[in-house]
């Protein structure tokens, strides 16, 4: 049986028919539903582009096609084409394949009101949480309030009609978006390889900041880094500059912040509004794998002060390299990070004082590395390949039941 899977993201495809990723869901990223299914159909939207670089990598190839549907960026542009996004979505679905949709999603919303009308089964996969997506600060937009009701009630729906639902948090997701009494499993979306692990955990000594420059005077410089997209707030990029701002009489610390998006530039305005130049860089959007380990691993502390999160990958990759974080509690982090560890969102200054604390204190920053690693071993590849194989099973057979089933009502009529 084939899966036909649905997600907002935005791929890049060139004129050979290619499609191509900078960072998440690149054809590695598939085999995990290959390992039950037979064939795989993406259905998303990819931006056409004459080339790519070497930072880019394949998703389409052997068992793995890609479906496009009408380009679009931002709810204005997707207004004007939602119809014929519509027709895209619906008309992937051929009829003898599993459905699977990756939410919260705009294609997701699109796609299954014409699968309640049929009662045909299907799975979710929730990696995120509208409500928080559109908190104030995430999202700028006049329409803000009304997305944040209209996207949290329609996920509620969704996950209450679905035959079977994936959560990556074990409480977090559950508790605002229940599936009621069909298959619900909690399994991470961290796609983790032994490359992935650092082999010990960092011991940092009194008054040493592990790989970090110097200052003028010779003393250590921890170094932050921040990874995440700059398309939208969600990450809260603005709220650790903000933090920087505070920290600069207080203790020499240096910022990487990786990522890309259409906020890249504003950001960068407001680094130099605050006089970062010489304490913040940003470094563009990095390939994943060696490169984000690289940076893991030259880094003294992790900071992601996220206004929401369903359970945040770049945090479980940081973990693995043994990397002490320092993150708000939203969403799903209060199950990666011990409370000590974790700070509010959208308040620069108790996220300034608590970088503070955890870079003067070398002990502390050992302790969080030891406790990171150990806790990333949760996520090692094969422990969620079980729980996942088992899911996409049910799903399977939960839909060849029902077309077996409709097939005979078919018979039966005519």
């Amino acid at each position: 049986m084939d899966l036909l899977v649905t997600l907002d993201f935005r791929f890049v495809r060139t004129p050979d028919g290619q499609v191509w990723t900078r960072t998440a869901y690149s054809y590695a990223f598939w085999d995990r539903y290959l390992k039950v299914f037979d064939h795989v159909k993406i259905v998303a939207r990819a931006e056409a582009k004459p080339s790519v670089d070497e930072q880019y990598k394949q998703v389409n190839g052997p068992g793995v096609t890609f479906l496009g549907v009408p380009f679009y960026l931002g709810p204005w542009q997707y207004l004007k084409a939602h119809r014929r996004v519509r027709q895209a979505v619906r008309s992937s679905v051929s009829g003898e394949e599993a459905v699977l949709c990756r939410v919260a999603s705009q294609l997701a919303s699109e796609l299954l009101p014409a699968l309640w009308a049929e009662n045909r089964p299907y799975g979710l996969e929730v990696v995120g949480d509208p409500y928080e997506a559109f908190s104030p600060g995430a999202v700028k937009h006049p329409l803000r309030p009304y997305f944040r009701r209209r996207t949290s009630r329609l996920l509620k729906e969704q996950c209450a009609r679905a035959a079977a639902v994936s959560y990556v948090t074990e409480q977090a997701l559950q508790r605002r978006y229940p599936c009621g009494n069909n298959l619900a499993v909690a399994v991470s979306d961290a796609d983790l390889q032994a490359a992935s692990f650092s082999a010990t955990s960092r011991v940092i000594t009194s008054g040493e900041c592990a790989a970090t420059p110097k200052t003028s005077s010779g003393a250590a410089r921890p170094r932050l880094v921040f990874v995440g997209s700059l398309e939208q707030m969600y990450k809260g990029p603005d709220v650790l500059l903000r933090a920087m701002a505070l920290l600069q009489s207080r203790v020499p610390v240096q910022l990487r912040i990786v990522g890309a998006g259409r906020y890249r530039s504003e950001l960068e305005q407001l680094a130099r509004s605050l006089s970062l130049d010489d304490t913040v860089e940003f470094t563009g959007e990095l390939a994943a794998g060696a490169a984000i380990r690289s940076e893991f691993d030259n880094a003294t502390l992790m900071v992601l002060p996220s206004r929401t999160e369903g359970l945040p990958r770049v945090v479980i990759e940081g973990m693995a390299r043994g990397l002490p974080c320092v993150a708000t509690n939203v969403g799903g982090i209060p199950e990666l990070l011990d409370a000590e560890d974790l700070v509010r969102p959208n308040d620069p200054r108790a996220l300034a004082e608590k970088i503070e604390k955890v870079v003067g204190d070398s002990a502390r920053l050992s302790r969080m590395s030891a406790r990171n690693l150990a806790k990333a071993q949760d996520f090692r590849p094969e422990v969620l390949e079980s729980k996942r194989t088992s899911f996409y099973r049910f799903l399977r057979d939960t839909t060849n039941t029902w077309l077996t089933t409709r097939k005979r009502e078919v018979v039966r009529v005519a």
